[in-house]
């Protein structure tokens, strides 16, 4: 009974069960965990499930689908990370359509949560409960997590979906509040039958997007993104510390933070198949680090690309 509401979901046959099963019984958690990789349907998923939880049950409706897709339900709250820009809270989908760069990576912010519980806590319009959705939860700021603990200690009758590709970020007590639904990598067969392949993909890319049909399609589009001029300085570690100064110059001035981290992915791997030098492969998650606090970008890219000089280093 569950192909025609999950009809498109490909791969995921455990969190289809699990989720199916909870419909056809009535037996509905106030908060799920939806944990697994970017890009292999939990978002899908997600909203499928909420159209069952809208009164369409396992066999679907066409109609509240199109509204739940376009965000046009007045019991559903899908909450995703913002940018501050001049004192405007911005989506991440916004930042993107308006072509803006950001300097500090996306975060869910208190006021984001404090929202979402106002909106658990009153009665539903046309829905059995009112319905969340907090996309990339791992990107909560402390005191949004602890608000949202306080949350799903109280949850009311709403329904909470978290997405998450990294659980271990999220407190243990946000955790054991919430039904854990897994979502699997897809074989890398079923991934390019998803995704048209790209004989001008670089090799790192297909592992990189790790049987993510979605981080392929983003991989693919952050790779359009870079300018040719840093790959080809990023083809090897520089020889000299003008090298290393340019290089984190021109990192830093064409890209913003989260293109930085994308890119350093596909660098780490790029270098381990050039030279299986673990002592890289640790410096470089150091930067990462460094990137995601509140070290100044350049300062770090500069550091490191120096330590990646250092006799031994190589």
């Amino acid at each position: 009974m569950s192909e025609e509401l999950f009809a498109g979901v490909v791969g995921q046959p455990q969190a289809v069960q699990l989720l199916s099963a909870a419909l056809q019984l009535q037996r509905l958690a106030p908060a799920y965990l939806f944990s697994g990789p970017e890009g292999v349907g939990r978002s899908l998923v997600a909203r499928r499930f909420l159209e069952g939880l809208c009164g369409a049950g396992l066999q679907g409706n066409v109609q509240l689908r199109r509204r739940l897709e376009q965000g046009n339900h007045p019991d559903l709250l899908w909450v995703e990370p913002s940018y501050m820009e001049k004192g405007e809270r911005i989506s991440v989908s916004e930042a993107r359509e308006r072509g803006l760069q950001k300097k500090t990576l996306p975060q869910i912010r208190l006021e984001q949560v404090r929202e979402l519980s106002r909106f658990l806590a009153r009665p539903a319009l046309e829905a059995p409960r009112s319905l969340v959705v907090l996309e990339a939860a791992e990107a909560m700021a402390e005191a949004a997590a602890n608000a949202l603990l306080k949350t799903l200690e109280e949850p009311g009758n709403g329904v909470l979906v978290l997405i998450t590709a990294a659980p271990d970020r999220l407190l243990s007590t946000i955790l054991s509040r919430c039904q854990r639904i897994p979502f699997k990598p897809l074989p890398q067969q079923i991934m390019l039958q998803l995704v048209d392949p790209d004989e001008t993909d670089p090799a790192e890319l297909n592992e990189l997007a790790a049987g993510s049909p979605g981080a392929l399609l983003e991989w693919r589009r952050r790779w359009q993104e870079l300018p040719n001029e840093l790959l080809e300085q990023l083809q090897k570690v520089p020889k000299n510390p003008l090298e290393a100064l340019g290089l984190a110059r021109d990192l830093t001035d064409a890209l913003d933070t989260e293109q930085q981290l994308w890119l350093l992915q596909w660098w780490q791997l790029r270098l381990w198949r050039l030279n299986r030098k673990a002592s890289i492969q640790e410096r470089l998650n150091l930067l990462r680090r460094h990137l995601k606090g509140h070290v100044q970008p350049r300062l770090a890219w500069e550091v490191a690309l120096l330590d990646l000089m250092t006799p031994g280093a190589l």
